[in-house]
């Protein structure tokens, strides 16, 4: 049987593309860059490590498209070698409110730690360090 062996990318469907770019490099650290697809247009992704997320705006998705693209729907959980409490002072100096943690969670290659936050969208962020 044919078996997949990691994830290349994921989709955000977003409200607003400058927001959430402006949110996920200036809060959770990641870079932005501008692609351009086959069909020549500009679209923006946000890179971390060797992972990437692409976003799509709500009001005008890129097709194909899930079934029902839509705002704050996704549930992400980050990995991080900076310790939950600078998260937390991070997030407080931000004025980002943590609905959740220091939480004992279940990782995908074992325990973690984890924070949760929102982002503008209300995606359910999770921040976590492996245990």
């Amino acid at each position: 049987m044919p078996a997949v062996t990691s994830l290349d990318h994921l989709v955000l469907t977003v409200a607003d593309v400058d927001r959430s770019i402006a949110f996920y490099t200036q809060i959770l650290g990641m870079t932005a860059e501008a692609f351009q697809p086959a069909d020549g247009s500009t679209r923006w992704a946000l890179k971390f490590g060797d992972q990437k997320i692409n976003l799509h705006p709500a009001a005008s998705p890129f097709a194909p498209h899930a079934m029902t693209p839509t705002t704050g729907s996704a549930d992400l959980c980050f990995l991080s070698e900076t310790q939950l409490s600078m998260w937390h002072a991070h997030f407080d100096k931000h004025e980002i409110k943590v609905l959740e943690g220091s939480i004992a969670r279940t990782g995908a290659t074992g325990p973690i730690v984890s924070l949760y936050i929102n982002d503008p969208d209300g995606n359910l962020i999770e921040v976590s360090n492996r245990a």
